[in-house]
């Protein structure tokens, strides 16, 4: 039952918050209004996400406490520690930024993460799918399972991730070409971010598999890990090379620490993500981007973007269908041609 929760979360809130900065630059409405909109739009999603899990399940409270409450105390401890230490990450780029560099540049610097933040949106979606399974398979410990589900999972969200990636990319310049100047560069920061989040996407439920695990301490560890990496990158790299120093910086942290996760995972359960069907979709981006790469379309940006997109995803779906790359994606082409035939 995540698809409306996904549905609200990733979709219902940016398409919101879309039509009100259009109203806003249309100047249908004010800042001031437009902040009073925001909030609601968030009070909105909210309400209509509580009365949906509402009709799925009332609630009931209980005041007992339950056997193990240490243990739930600790491990919630731990997980908010482990999230709070994310959520700063998300942030500290930003932050030193303006401490060796013009404020300015924090602008489209922002704009560049928040469009490649974009290749993490099929993950985000995956990970409310495949916590509770990689938890009932861990109960289970049925480590054959767990390393279909790793695998499947890793492979589904690289062909996903890596379809938004190259759309991206090879979209990029005539999207730049509509923003405002001042919100414009940033070409080499969505490609160092946007590796990042496919490398996030190419380790499946890795995270799923250390949170519902005996070893989710270690997740603490690492997340402090990551952060004093991440500091000291930006620390080194800002001031000599700027906004791309940053961009470099996320990157190595972020990759230093999956490889991590890797490697720990590896050693305590011996299963690894990747197969050959994983080779085969990185082959098909590289060939994806070397046919379009030099594709330019003399129309409006708009345009452009939507038919060289469409080419892109008519090529790359072919591919897939064509040399039945992944099970789970050939099954759903399949099933999705078999119903326009009828």
């Amino acid at each position: 039952k995540s698809v409306f929760g996904n549905f609200m979360k990733e979709v219902f809130v940016r398409v919101g918050v879309s039509l009100l900065l259009i109203l806003l630059y249309m100047e249908f409405i004010s800042v001031a209004f437009f902040l009073k909109a925001l909030v609601g739009l968030y009070l909105l999603r909210t309400l209509l996400m509580k009365l949906y899990a509402y009709s799925l399940r009332r609630p009931k409270l209980q005041f007992n406490w339950p056997k193990n409450t240490n243990s739930i105390i600790s491990y919630s401890i731990l997980i908010i520690l482990g999230g709070s230490t994310a959520v700063i990450l998300l942030e500290i780029d930003r932050f030193m930024i303006n401490q060796f560099i013009a404020i300015q540049n924090v602008a489209y610097y922002t704009v560049a993460i928040f469009i490649a933040t974009v290749i993490a949106v099929p993950a985000r979606a995956m990970h409310q799918i495949t916590y509770p399974m990689t938890a009932e398979i861990l109960n289970r410990n049925d480590i054959a399972e767990l390393k279909r589900l790793y695998q499947k999972s890793s492979l589904t969200l690289f062909i996903v991730s890596g379809l938004i990636f190259i759309l991206i990319l090879l979209n990029l310049n005539d999207l730049y070409s509509m923003l405002p100047m001042a919100y414009r560069g940033g070409y080499i920061i969505v490609l160092i971010i946007g590796f990042t989040k496919l490398f996030d996407a190419l380790i499946g439920n890795n995270n799923a598999i250390l949170f519902n695990s005996d070893y989710y301490r270690a997740l603490l560890f690492m997340g402090v890990l990551l952060a004093v990496f991440t500091i000291l990158f930006n620390w080194l790299l800002i001031p000599v090379y700027g906004l791309n120093g940053a961009a470099f910086a996320t990157f190595m942290a972020i990759c230093l620490y999956n490889v991590i996760k890797l490697i720990y995972v590896k050693r305590k359960f011996n299963i690894m993500p990747f197969t050959n069907e994983t080779v085969k979709i990185l082959g098909l981006l590289v060939l994806m981007v070397s046919i379009f790469f030099f594709v330019v379309l003399p129309f409006h940006p708009l345009v452009n973007i939507v038919v060289k997109s469409i080419l892109i995803i008519a090529v790359y779906v072919g591919l897939l269908y064509r040399f039945k790359i992944s099970e789970d994606v050939f099954g759903v082409l399949s099933g999705f041609l078999s119903r326009k035939r009828k």
